[in-house]
């Protein structure tokens, strides 16, 4: 107990912390960092097959966490999965805020992922891209898909949106944060310090399932005198970020205002309206989640204006995007989208066996461009390789 208070603020370790490694046995698919701004890195994979799509993948992780969840050990990782399938892969790999970049808000990252994008263009030779965004990456997206449509600009070609909220009216279990005392409060020390410390977050989340997320651990490491597994998600899940106060700010807003989906939250000088987002959108739920609650995900596809697919997987919030194929306990359920009732839709959707990421896949292809030659080396002559993957940003604590 007393380690736990000293080292862990209180909460008891959750994993082995000399079991895994950041470039040793984690987010170690072989790829470079291929462009640096202040903000982000942006990390190319090396294609595995010999041919490739011409329209790149670009993966865009929340802030609050560090990408490598989606590149965990081989077999188990997302960007693994999505080259030997014959993809361009690139992927935005956030820098860990301190207090002097406080004043980053929701227009410097989506300027940040904006240069990222156009590098990834200019890269891979193709005038769009396919973006793939996580959680707090989708609201990221999301603002720019709204900025994009606002300036007529098709930089982006179909869109990935995984366990997102982007309309907050819908009850979540997260919403029980959402008083204005509570977010009036979480504004004023947040201002005051310049981020909101990583490990606040997480025992935000934490709180949330205490039984799984915290008594778990600490009657087994307490009472029994079990040694915390080796276990990779739960290592990645201790090596949390820093979220700069303007960020915070953004989110709280979108959170207590419903800003975003009600169109009143401006991005990079546009007004946003995401029913003007006319690109395809592919939205996968989880059907146990307790952060993004799945009917909430639903909603994504009733605020965008293009043609949406919805995919439901049978698993949590972590479960279902670290959820390689070939599980047997998993499935998904899938159908296009017409209607906005998520029980009338789940009623008609068929079910599949396995992982999102296979029927994700099938969707990608078909807006993916036609087959071409893999590239022979990282980068470009305009935007050559900095440093081998995982990159540095990744690896500030």
């Amino acid at each position: 107990i007393a380690r736990d208070v000293r080292f862990n603020h209180g909460f008891p370790r959750t994993v082995d912390p000399d079991a895994f490694e950041v470039g040793r046995n984690l987010a170690i698919t072989p790829g470079a960092v291929v462009f640096r701004n202040e903000v982000c890195e942006l990390l190319q994979y090396t294609p595995t097959t010999d041919t490739v799509r011409t329209t790149p993948i670009v993966l865009v992780p929340p802030q609050i966490n560090k990408y490598y969840f989606m590149d965990l050990a081989p077999g188990r990782s997302f960007v693994e999965y999505v080259v030997g399938q014959g993809f361009q892969m690139f992927l935005v790999s956030w820098r860990n805020p301190t207090a002097e970049q406080g004043h980053w808000n929701l227009d410097t990252y989506v300027a940040g992922v904006e240069e990222a994008l156009r590098a990834a263009t200019e890269i891979s030779g193709a005038d769009q891209v396919n973006t793939v965004s996580l959680c707090a990456g989708g609201i990221t997206t999301a603002g720019l898909l709204g900025h994009l449509a606002a300036t007529q600009d098709a930089l982006v070609n179909a869109a990935t949106f995984a366990v997102t909220l982007l309309d907050f009216s819908v009850p979540t279990m997260i919403g029980l944060f959402g008083s204005q005392p509570v977010v009036d409060k979480a504004l004023e020390q947040t201002r005051r310090r310049g981020v909101l410390p990583a490990h606040e977050a997480a025992a935000l989340f934490c709180l949330l399932r205490p039984n799984d997320l915290i008594w778990n651990y600490w009657v087994g490491s307490n009472l029994l005198g079990d040694r915390p597994p080796a276990f990779d998600v739960l290592s990645w899940n201790a090596d949390p970020t820093r979220l700069p106060a303007g960020l915070h700010a953004d989110f709280l807003d979108m959170f207590a205002n419903n800003s975003l989906a009600r169109g009143t939250f401006p991005v990079l000088g546009s007004p946003v309206d995401l029913s003007k987002v006319e690109c395809d959108a592919f939205v996968v739920a989880a059907r146990t989640d307790h952060l993004t609650d799945w009917k909430a995900c639903y909603a994504t596809t009733q605020l965008l204006g293009g043609t949406s697919q919805f995919a439901l997987s049978r698993s949590g919030h972590i479960q279902s995007l670290v959820n390689p194929p070939g599980n047997p306990k998993m499935s998904v359920s899938l159908g296009p989208v017409q209607g906005s009732d998520p029980d009338e839709w789940l009623a008609g959707a068929e079910s599949h066996p396995g992982s999102w990421w296979e029927q994700w896949s099938d969707w990608a292809q078909s807006r993916s461009g036609r087959q071409r030659c893999a590239p022979t080396r990282l980068g470009s002559d305009r935007h050559p390789t900095i440093e081998a993957a995982p990159g540095r940003y990744v690896l500030a604590p």
